[in-house]
């Protein structure tokens, strides 16, 4: 395994993570953005229904107030990364910025397209363990524009509403006033109140998933329209995973 200052690691760490890309039949074609008013206004014969179910799949938008609040809630001494704007600038600016992003994000949105220089990071790679023999020794940490990450968190602030409340009861990341605290708490509980039962036992597997550069787009998409996300925010996700420059 070549030394971990090798300058071409980085590339072959992103190849060797990225590989869902390859071969991954899904694209932005398969998730089809909510029609314009000129495409409306043709297909006049369409029942009151479709128009209706139509209307429900219009890309969300976000406000100037909302990105003027994820600004000014960026960590001013976070340093600059691909687009070289350093925290403290997004921070101490979101007055006067958020007019022009609330535009830039809601025509992302509208588009579900993501903006080439958005999606643009900077990959460290980071050893697991003392000496590397492989690629998959390696964790491949990605700096990513501040404002994309701002974009993000309205992003996620729109799906987390848009959940189910019959999400399982197990089901602990992501979710507010929950957390790692209340997933350890619960598989005691569980654990104990069995045990309290005479000639019993417990088995516990723990399986640690950090594979998040392996999710497939097209499968994360069909789980995110099982929880009735909208179309408009699944295509914009889409385009958000694919083609990423590095």
């Amino acid at each position: 395994m070549a030394s971990h200052k090798d300058v071409t690691l980085p590339d072959r760490l992103g190849d060797f993570y990225a590989c869902f890309e390859v071969g991954n039949g899904s694209n932005n074609d398969d998730i089809q953005t909510p029609p314009s008013s000129s495409s409306s206004s043709s297909s006049s014969s369409s029942s009151s229904s479709s128009s209706s179910s139509s209307s429900t799949e219009q890309a969300f938008q976000v406000t100037a107030a909302q990105v003027r609040r994820v600004f000014a809630r960026v960590n001013s001494r976070k340093a600059a990364e691909p687009d070289n704007i350093p925290g403290c600038v997004v921070r101490e600016s979101a007055e006067q910025l958020k007019d022009v992003f609330a535009d830039i994000f809601n025509t992302s949105l509208s588009q579900g397209a993501v903006p080439t220089c958005l999606k643009s990071a900077i990959i460290i790679p980071t050893p697991k363990k003392p000496n590397p023999n492989c690629l998959n020794d390696f964790c491949p940490v990605a700096l990513t524009p501040i404002v994309m990450k701002c974009f993000e968190q309205l992003v996620l602030q729109h799906i987390k509403a848009q959940l189910p409340p019959e999400l399982d009861s197990l089901q602990f990341a992501y979710r507010a006033s929950l957390s790692t605290e209340d997933a350890i708490s619960s598989v005691l509980h569980l654990t104990l109140s069995h045990l309290e039962e005479r000639n019993t036992y417990v088995r516990l597997l723990f399986i640690d998933f950090s594979g998040f550069n392996n999710i497939i787009p097209g499968h994360l998409v069909e789980k995110l329209r099982l929880l009735r996300v909208d179309l408009s925010a699944c295509g914009w996700i889409l385009n958000f995973l694919m083609q990423r420059q590095q």
